[in-house]
């Protein structure tokens, strides 16, 4: 800027004022105009925009000053795109294209610029048809000129499309590509590259993720300079923040966004972020459960006043929902007028909120279900809250089955999670009976693990995800080796968290994850269940209670303190991880076992006693809440010697049960897996004709060959569950890890596998209760069951374990009683889990 501000000093100090001296004053107004609306204010930089239209008035007529005019008409048009005068500037952009389409046979470019700055005004007005067919001729008029810049800022702008339209993985394939060709072609727009896919992230409900990319976008951004682009980035990780639950974080950041857009001058951006701010406030407020403040609805209907007045829809319909979710929470302890009086009020900011539209998010469609049902539920009208959540879980389900990889798959959950958990709750405090439980039993179907209502796809190879995954394994195995060598791995480890991402997003488009299965219905898993008892736990507050499954009948039945049982369960997880070890003294081993005995008692009395009539002498299948999964189940001792399976949810248990398939045995070693329990061959003497891969031969892809279409796999390795990123949880091979993104690659994912030396068991768990990590992603990719550790394990136990538990397989006995049988012996050092169908 420094620059043309000199050039005009030099200009003005000139002797002669001719037509070259005022065309070239004009160019260098219009450059300082582009160049100060970014850096300084849209203000300043239409000023420019003014002063070069008066120099250009003074020249003759002609040619060379239409051309001139037309530069600035479209830098104009820029510049009110850029202000957020998206109206103005499409009508101005109309106007100059048909000069400007005239003059493409000498300016190709120019023709193209203006075609993908139309489309983008086009995508801020919700124009997407028209968008795409200014993007097409674009994209045509890049490639068949080879300009890979431009092809790569209209694959961007393709990508917002896509996002616009709801189609999360199109729009995420669309800006690797552009990131793809930025990256080699550079210099390029990254950087904006990175904030847009964040926010397809955040539309697909994965907040993590979108706050890594746009951590690593801001400093760019900031050094670029450009205010409206870092303002933006920071109105999308307050976005990201209030997801994570961190909103003194989003409110810093909606506030710094809030002042770089008014020092602009840009007002619809300055409203986005102020709407940011007072959301992170009233997100807290309702996750919190506080009462809220008495000026909070009336900031909120103020500004969706100002947004409507701004042509912002969507967001001046968010506004009025958070209001009215507020006016809603602030009825408790209410006198009864002024109860009746807010709910009117919340009736009639809700009445005022539009229907969505086909680019409505689906977050605010969700926000709009959610108002619905609170309101009928203010009303008293039960069952039209119910129809609400149905209809709004149903929409929910038909966004989740246009997703790509397993992770957009369950990421969606977050969005329905208030809608679901409503619904349990009204028809949990209505349950009577067994039509009551069963109601209630069918909504938590409707809401738990939907990811593992899929019925998986074959994956398409992609070359350049194989590379990532292969580099990404080279790269474990040469940090780990620094690890034991004692020599600095901090290198390795960041280019592994890269290429952890890079592999990510290469999974959210490239393969989709699945064809959707319907939930099953409470008479298919009565049925299928036999003479075995289904217990399926339900959260609700701090209550903790169980829907029973037993001979065709659903009874409800109360257990106790969700918080209680959960601090004991912790407490007993790190009583099973002391006592792992072979070689402990025995006064240390009779102390933490006299501890883990206590903790395992108390959870028997919180949570099975109560259940005791109906469980007693059947087989368990037990659906969990999240917090649950890592209860050691077979440590209680009401469950001592009781086959159990731990299921996602009766739905995926329904389709695991019906599975089935040969059953050739693969035996697997991984290396420095120490002792007995690393003697995989010796299982040679169960099974004669199992095929055996230890020693060198047990490389990741020599493993991952021999697991597609195996009947049971007995795998010895160490592990690493990898609670941020579950598809990256691996095991330890010759060659480096094999990653749970692999195995869910496989066509014919084995029947049955044995996780025998690790924790791979362990699952993150996602909001929906979508538990993911080694053994969940072999679950959800087709595998019926999985049987793995929830704790360390000593050597000695794990191989006793293991030798008991094949035996009895290879005899015949399912694995859930086979497993019973061979933990009940000391179940608190052998904390194995049978996951799946048991």
């Amino acid at each position: 800027m420094r620059g043309f501000l000199r050039a005009l000093r030099e200009l003005d100090a000139a002797a002669t004022v001719d037509a070259e001296w005022l065309a070239t004053r004009a160019r260098i107004l219009v450059s300082l105009a582009s160049a100060e609306a970014e850096t300084t204010s849209i203000k300043a930089g239409l000023a420019h925009l003014e002063a070069a239209g008066a120099a250009l008035h003074r020249m003759p007529p002609g040619p060379r000053r239409e051309d001139l005019e037309l530069v600035a008409a479209l830098q104009r048009a820029v510049l009110l795109f850029r202000s957020g005068r998206l109206k103005e500037s499409l009508a101005l952009f109309d106007a100059c294209l048909p000069a400007v389409e005239r003059s493409a046979g000498d300016d190709w470019f120019r023709f193209a610029s203006t075609l993908i700055n139309r489309a983008y005004v086009h995508l801020r007005l919700s124009n997407p048809e028209a968008a795409l067919t200014d993007l097409k001729e674009c994209l045509a008029l890049a490639v068949a000129n080879e300009h890979r810049q431009l092809e790569a800022k209209v694959r961007h702008n393709l990508g917002d499309r896509a996002l616009l339209v709801g189609d999360i993985p199109d729009a995420l394939r669309h800006y690797e590509e552009a990131a793809r060709i930025f990256s080699s072609a550079g210099p390029g727009s990254l950087p904006l590259v990175r904030l847009d896919q964040a926010r397809a992230l955040l539309a697909a409900g994965l907040a993590d993720d979108a706050a890594r990319h746009l951590d690593d976008a801001l400093p760019e951004l900031r050094k670029n300079g450009v205010v409206q682009d870092v303002a933006e980035a920071e109105v999308a990780r307050a976005a990201a923040a209030i997801l994570q639950g961190d909103f003194d974080r989003a409110r810093a950041l909606a506030d710094a966004a809030r002042r770089r857009f008014l020092r602009r001058g840009n007002e619809r951006w300055a409203k986005v972020a102020a709407l940011a701010r007072l959301r992170a406030d009233a997100t807290e407020v309702l996750e919190l459960h506080h009462r809220p403040p008495a000026r909070l609805p009336t900031r909120l209907v103020d500004l969706a006043e100002r947004l409507a007045g701004l042509g912002l829809r969507d967001e001046a319909a968010v506004a009025r929902l958070l209001a009215v979710r507020l006016h809603l929470r602030s009825v408790r302890g209410l006198a009864p007028r002024q109860h009746r009086g807010a709910v009117e009020t919340a009736a009639e900011l809700l009445a005022r909120v539009p229907k969505p539209r086909r680019t409505t998010p689906v977050d605010h469609v969700m926000l709009l279900r959610l108002c619905r049902a609170e309101l009928a539920v203010a009303t008293g009208n039960s069952s039209a809250a119910l129809a609400q959540a149905r209809a709004g879980l149903l929409e929910l389900s038909r966004v989740r089955d246009r997703m790509g990889g397993l992770d957009l798959v369950c990421g969606t959950a977050v969005h329905g999670l208030e809608l679901g958990r409503l619904a349990v709750r009204i028809v949990l405090e209505r349950a009577r009976g067994h039509a009551g439980a069963r109601r209630l039993f069918a909504w938590q179907e409707r809401t738990r693990a939907q990811v593992y209502r899929y019925e998986p796809l074959p994956a398409i190879d992609d070359p350049q995800l194989a590379n990532l995954v292969a580099e990404a394994r080279h790269v474990q195995r040469m940090a780990q080796q620094n690890r034991l060598e004692g020599k600095p791995a901090g290198a390795f480890e960041q280019r592994f968290a890269q290429l952890q991402r890079e592999a990510a997003r290469l999974g959210w488009y490239t393969s989709p994850w699945g064809r959707p299965r319907p939930v099953a219905s409470p008479e298919e898993v009565a049925a299928e269940l036999g003479d075995r008892v289904l217990v399926s736990v339900v959260g609700q507050g701090d209550r903790l209670a169980a829907v029973v499954v037993r001979d065709g009948r659903f009874r409800l039945v109360w257990l106790d303190s969700r918080l209680e049982v959960e601090e004991i369960t912790k407490q007993l997880h790190a009583d099973l991880n002391a006592l792992a070890p072979d070689q402990l003294p025995p006064p240390l081993v009779a102390a933490v076992t006299a501890s883990a005995e206590k903790r395992a008692n108390l959870l028997d009395q919180l949570l099975l006693r109560p259940l005791a009539g109906l469980i007693a002498g059947r087989e368990l299948v037990i659906v969990p809440i999240g917090s649950l999964y890592a209860l050691p189940w077979a440590a209680l001792p009401s469950l001592r010697g009781c086959p159990v399976s731990i299921a996602p949810s009766a739905t995926s248990w329904v389709a695991a049960a019906r599975r089935g398939g040969p059953e050739p045995v693969l035996l697997v070693g991984g290396p420095g897996v120490p002792g007995a329990v690393g003697e995989v061959g010796k299982l040679r003497s169960v099974y004669p004709r199992a095929r055996l891969l230890d020693g060198p031969g047990a490389t990741s892809a020599a493993v991952l060959e021999a697991l597609d279409g195996t009947g049971l796999a007995h795998l010895v390795a160490h592990g690493a569950h990898e609670p941020a990123n579950a598809l990256f949880s691996r095991l330890e091979l010759v060659d480096g890890p094999l990653f749970a993104h692999e195995t869910a690659q496989l066509r014919s994912p084995p029947d049955r596998v044995v996780l025998a030396a690790c924790e791979l068991a362990m699952s993150h768990i996602r909001p929906g209760e979508e538990a993911l990590g080694f053994a969940g992603a072999l679950l959800a990719s087709g595998s019926r069951t999985v049987v793995g550790a929830i704790s360390r394990v000593g050597d000695r136990a794990a191989a006793d374990a293991m030798a008991d538990l094949h035996r009895r397989l290879a005899s015949g006995t399912s694995p859930a009683l086979a497993l019973a049988q061979s933990t009940a012996v000391d179940p608190l050092r052998r904390p194995f889990l049978c996951l799946g169908a048991g």
